[in-house]
């Protein structure tokens, strides 16, 4: 009798720490891993440093930002494997410090990408789960610094232990709408596009954990991480950490083994469970 396939996939993994995780799974996980990036060239050429290094990826299309694009993984991924095992959300983007973009843009941007497109990604692929799943969402130190930069009334919404995904994403847009109008620090929020979308990153998951206790599939665990400060473009190659280093804890949480209780529904750094905020 033939074995179900299993099967990894890596968002945002062209280059960076994605580009690690996918080459630490490739070695690690027992089944086939999926690379994908927005461009399908520059996710092809990924692929092809990779088997240059031996290693086996597959590559598949992914802008998180378009619902379309996810839909087509979806059903690439029923009718070629019927489930998903391990789901590492990694796509992200970051504006530099010295970007001339308007803040209101970027905070737009930021949470667009950063928490709505990562909670599309979830939305749709969870329903292809397998029992003893595991979901890394990459989130960032960003989101332990600036929740204490938030106005005491903001942090307790953020950290209000029955939030709810709707919740969020209102805060999430209020953040938003109140750059637009210059109002954000007034209204207790901080100046950091990136710090509130990953917020919503590590919010998300402790309230997709919560939904997963009722879920009649055993054993789906799933985490938020911090990678640590990483040598990419994201930081401007100024990261004291190489990407396989700052790969480490992500592809930790991924290889969970079976019927583990803890860390789950966890903000993670250095394979240690941080308390958040």
């Amino acid at each position: 009798m033939s074995s179900i396939k299993k099967i990894a996939v890596v968002t945002g993994s062209n280059k960076g720490i994605g580009f690690a995780i996918v080459r630490a799974l490739c070695t690690q996980f027992d089944g086939d891993v999926i690379l994908t990036a927005r461009d399908e060239g520059r996710g092809q050429q990924a692929v092809t440093d990779l088997k240059k290094e031996g290693l086996s990826p597959k590559f598949h299309q992914l802008d998180i930002t378009d619902h379309d694009s996810i839909v087509k993984l979806k059903s690439f991924l029923q009718s070629t494997y019927g489930g998903l095992d391990i789901l590492v959300n990694n796509a992200g983007i970051s504006y530099t410090v010295a970007s001339t973009t308007p803040f209101s843009e970027q905070a737009e941007v930021s949470v667009k990408t950063n928490f709505l497109g990562t909670l599309d990604v979830c939305d749709t692929l969870f329903p292809l789960l397998r029992p003893h799943a595991r979901v890394v969402n990459v989130s960032s130190m960003f989101s332990q610094k600036i929740i204490k930069e938030c106005s005491p009334e903001n942090q307790a919404k953020l950290k209000d232990a029955s939030i709810t995904m709707d919740t969020l994403k209102t805060i999430l847009q209020d953040f938003v709408d109140a750059t637009k109008s210059n109002t954000h620090e007034a209204k207790g929020w901080p100046r950091s596009a990136l710090g509130m979308s990953k917020i919503g990153v590590t919010v998300m998951t402790f309230i997709q954990q919560r939904m997963l206790q009722g879920d009649p599939r055993e054993d789906i665990v799933i985490n938020a991480c911090c990678p640590g400060y990483v040598t990419t473009d994201m930081y401007k190659f100024k990261g004291h950490k190489t990407i396989d280093e700052g790969a480490d804890t992500p592809v930790y949480l991924a290889m969970l083994p079976p019927n583990c209780t803890s860390p789950n529904g966890n903000f993670v750094s250095d394979r240690k469970i941080q308390q958040w905020g």
